[in-house]
C-alpha cells in the first residue's frame, strides 16, 4: 500500500474515533447545528469542515456546537434537503446537482467545457457568489461557502477514446442533473440516472459501466475499484454548497453570525487548495493502481464540443436563467481579455 493510501486510511480511522467527542460537546452548546454531507469521513472535505466547526466552537466559547453526519448517513442531497426543511438537520454540504432543483441558477458553473482553468473558475465564483447568496436566501437558506470536487473525467470499464465508444457505453447521469443528462442525450446516449450513493453498487452489478468523477473523488468514493480507464479530458467542473437553515442561523447573535461567515470563508478557501492538491496526487495514485489514462481522438473532441453548444442552447431559460448565463459569459469574456493583455 502506497503512502497516499496509508494516510487516507489512517485519517479515516482517526476521524471516526473523534466523532463521538465532537457530538458530546455539541450537546452542551447553546446553539447546535446538525449538519450532514455525502463526503466520506477522512476526506479533505470533512477534515476542513471539522476545522471550521472547531474554530467556531472555540471562538464562541462553546456556545455554538455541531453534530456532523458524514458519508451519506442522512441520505442523498434530496433526502438531506427534506430533513432540513422539517428541522431534523440544520444544514449540509450539498452537491450542485443535488441542490440546484431548489436554486436552478446555481447550476451555471456546471456547463460542460465552460472553463479553461481553475483561475477562470475562481474568478467566476467570486463574481457570482453574492447573487447565489441572494437566491438561496429567498429559499430560506444561508449560503456560507462553496465547496469543490474539481474537474470531472470519464471513468469507464472499457476504454473510451471515440464518440462511438461513448455512445455504446452504459453511462451514469447524476439524478436531478439536467445538464449532464442533456449532453449525454444529445450525443445519442440514454443515461441511467442514479443518486451518488448508488453509483458504486451499480458499477459492481453492471447496471452502468461508465461514471464521472474527479481523480480524488473516485478514490474516496471507491469508484476506481470498479473502473479501469479514464478519458484524459476534463469536461465539466463539479462543486457544491455549504448551506444552513436560515431560521436556525437567524437565532445567532450578530457577532456570532459574522464570525461563522469569516470562518467559513477562511477554511473553505483552504479546502480549495487541499482539493486541488489531492486531485493532483490522486492522478498518480490511480495510475499506480493500474488505471489507464486514454486520450479522446481530436475528431471526437471536436464533435463533443459541438454537442456542448447544442446542449447549452437547450438549457438556457430552462435549467438556468438566461440572465445568469449572460452574466457568467460576460464575466468570463472580460477576464479572458484581461489575461490575454497581460
Amino acid at each position: 500500500m502506497n503512502t497516499f493510501m496509508k494516510l487516507f486510511f489512517c485519517s479515516f480511522i482517526l476521524l471516526f474515533l473523534v466523532i463521538s467527542a465532537g457530538e458530546v460537546h455539541a450537546g452542551k452548546s447553546r446553539y447546535t447545528f446538525k449538519v450532514a454531507s455525502l463526503a466520506p469521513e477522512g476526506s479533505v472535505w470533512t477534515k476542513r469542515f471539522r476545522d471550521f466547526a472547531n474554530e467556531v466552537t472555540e471562538k464562541s466559547g462553546g456556545e455554538i456546537g455541531f453534530k456532523i453526519y458524514a458519508g451519506g448517513v442522512m441520505g442523498d442531497d434530496r433526502a438531506m434537503y427534506r430533513k432540513m426543511r422539517v428541522g431534523q438537520i440544520n444544514g449540509g454540504g450539498f452537491t450542485m446537482t443535488g441542490i440546484s432543483d431548489i436554486v436552478p441558477d446555481f447550476r451555471i458553473l456546471g456547463i460542460p467545457f465552460f472553463f479553461n482553468s481553475y483561475e477562470e473558475v475562481d474568478e467566476l465564483k467570486q463574481k457570482l457568489f453574492p447573487r447565489f447568496q441572494k437566491e438561496f436566501d429567498k429559499k430560506n437558506m444561508v449560503l456560507l461557502a462553496m465547496s469543490e470536487v474539481g474537474f470531472i473525467y470519464t471513468m469507464s470499464q472499457k476504454p473510451i477514446t471515440t464518440m462511438d465508444q461513448l455512445k455504446k457505453s452504459k453511462a451514469w447521469a447524476p439524478e436531478g442533473d439536467p445538464i449532464s443528462t442533456a449532453l449525454l442525450e444529445s450525443v445519442g446516449l440514454t443515461p441511467i440516472p442514479l443518486s451518488i450513493p448508488d453509483v458504486l453498487t451499480s458499477l459492481q452489478t453492471g447496471l452502468i459501466n461508465t461514471a464521472f468523477n474527479s481523480f480524488y473523488g473516485s478514490i474516496v468514493m471507491q469508484w476506481f475499484t470498479r473502473t479501469s480507464y479514464i478519458t484524459d479530458i476534463p469536461f465539466v467542473y463539479a462543486y457544491g454548497a455549504f448551506l444552513l437553515d436560515k431560521k436556525t442561523f437567524s437565532r445567532l447573535p450578530a457577532n456570532y453570525a459574522q464570525m461563522m461567515h469569516a470562518a467559513a470563508k477562511k477554511h473553505f478557501a483552504k479546502l480549495l487548495t487541499d482539493t486541488r492538491q489531492s486531485n493532483d496526487e490522486a492522478r498518480q495514485v490511480l495510475q499506480d493502481n493500474d488505471i489507464s489514462l486514454v486520450k479522446l481522438t481530436p475528431e471526437s473532441r471536436t464533435e463533443l464540443l459541438n454537442y456542448r453548444e447544442m446542449t447549452v442552447e437547450k438549457l438556457v431559460g430552462d435549467a438556468f436563467s438566461r440572465s445568469i448565463y449572460q452574466e457568467a459569459v460576460e464575466h468570463l469574456e472580460k477576464f479572458r481579455a484581461t489575461q490575454a493583455n497581460q
